[in-house]
């Protein structure tokens, strides 16, 4: 599990179901995105877990740019990141930023099932 976000201007968190959560922080510079973290988490141990994440930090060590590479889902499991795939071709980071919100939103659920799955959690019925 990492360190989490660093410290954005805003920071929302937004409880989807029991033991889940979704995790939006963003800076902006007039409006305009400088840099983002969208990640599903699941409560797991006592701390939160990344489930997959979506970020834009041009000046972090390990952000991704996605006005030059894309928009990556870094996807997790026991704690490391295991794959990131592209999921979107580049594009502004406003945009970035609904779009993977959006993504989350529509897809989240099947992540969350697969990090259950990958961590042998049952749900109660």
């Amino acid at each position: 599990m990492s360190e989490g976000p660093r410290d954005y201007d805003r920071v929302f968190t937004t409880p989807l179901e029991f033991r889940v959560r979704r995790r939006i922080g963003y800076s902006h510079d007039h409006g305009i995105v400088t840099r983002f973290v969208v990640q599903l988490e699941y409560r797991l141990g006592g701390s939160w877990a990344e489930v997959v994440r979506f970020d834009h930090d041009p000046a972090g060590e390990q952000g991704h740019d996605v006005t030059v590479e894309g928009v990556h889902m870094d996807v997790y499991r026991d704690g490391e990141k295991v794959r990131s795939p592209e999921i979107f071709p580049p594009m502004p980071a406003n945009d970035a930023l609904t779009s993977a919100e959006e993504h989350l939103t529509q897809h989240g659920e099947r992540y969350v099932k697969r990090f259950e799955e990958w961590h042998d959690i049952r749900r109660n019925p």
